[in-house]
């Protein structure tokens, strides 16, 4: 996600450099992705408009990698990628629950849709701000391509299942808030940029990757919201977690004198 890739807007290196093609092509695709989620959406095609929202976190995905495996990082890029995962990861989303399912709850249902698309925005500007300060091995807060990945596995998964938006409205509501309001917290969530792909693994590990594959191309729809589901609990989990260990080792630590 090149959101979380770019370096700190305010380098000077990259406020001298240009705009370059190769890895703003990947940032219109996912803008575009977004944008089409939206439009079919409005056509009443949710399980295109879902599938549009994960080819965006593909192509959101590439073009940070893209940008520094070529050494083309720009302040300009930054700055569109970062309105890119708006639309793609913010908007979208958000204007595809709500016309799936939360449109006849009235007030509860544009709220909900409105408090993910501000969480959203507040989730990107927090980021931006904390580039330099920021522990690159976790996100503070729910990545929103993740977060757009609980919308659009619900929608594609109930798709699949024959179940309209309406009939699961309260379930779509609590998620569209889950999943807003998780963005903006401040539990942890692995990046995975301590990751070397440069670095020889174990056969094991080719394993999984295969097996994950073969899982995904069985049941997309499923596999991924489940994936998802459970990355986005991981936060609470760390933190129910820190809390437990933090009890302990001061149940554990010898009285004062």
């Amino acid at each position: 996600m090149q959101h979380n890739t770019h370096k700190p807007l305010l380098d000077p290196k990259l406020r001298r450099r240009g705009i370059y093609l190769l890895p703003n092509l990947f940032t219109t695709a996912a803008l575009f992705a977004g944008f089409y989620s939206i439009v079919q959406a409005m056509n009443g095609r949710y399980e295109a408009a879902a599938v549009a929202i994960f080819i965006a976190m593909v192509m959101d995905g590439l073009d940070g990698r893209v940008a520094r495996m070529t050494r083309t990082q720009s302040a300009f890029g930054a700055e569109y990628d970062s309105l890119s995962d708006m639309v793609s990861f913010g908007v979208a989303p958000a204007l595809v629950i709500y016309v799936w399912a939360l449109k006849d709850m009235g007030k509860l249902g544009w709220i909900a849709a409105f408090v993910y698309c501000a969480c959203a925005a507040l989730r990107l500007a927090r980021f931006n701000t904390q580039l330099e300060v920021a522990d690159k091995r976790f996100f503070q807060g729910l990545p929103s391509p993740a977060a757009a990945a609980l919308i659009a596995g619900l929608i594609w998964v109930m798709h699949d299942y024959g179940i309209k938006g309406p009939d699961i409205r309260w379930l779509a509501w609590g998620v569209t808030l889950f999943a807003g309001l998780t963005m903006v917290s401040n539990f942890n969530f692995y990046s995975g940029k301590d990751i070397n792909l440069r670095r020889s693994v174990p056969f094991a590990m080719v394993l999984l990757i295969v097996l994950g594959f073969i899982l995904i191309s069985l049941d997309p729809a499923q596999v991924l919201f489940a994936a998802f589901v459970l990355y986005g609990l991981s936060g609470y989990v760390d933190w129910a977690w820190q809390r437990i260990r933090h009890r302990r080792a001061r149940k554990a630590a010898p009285p004062e004198a």
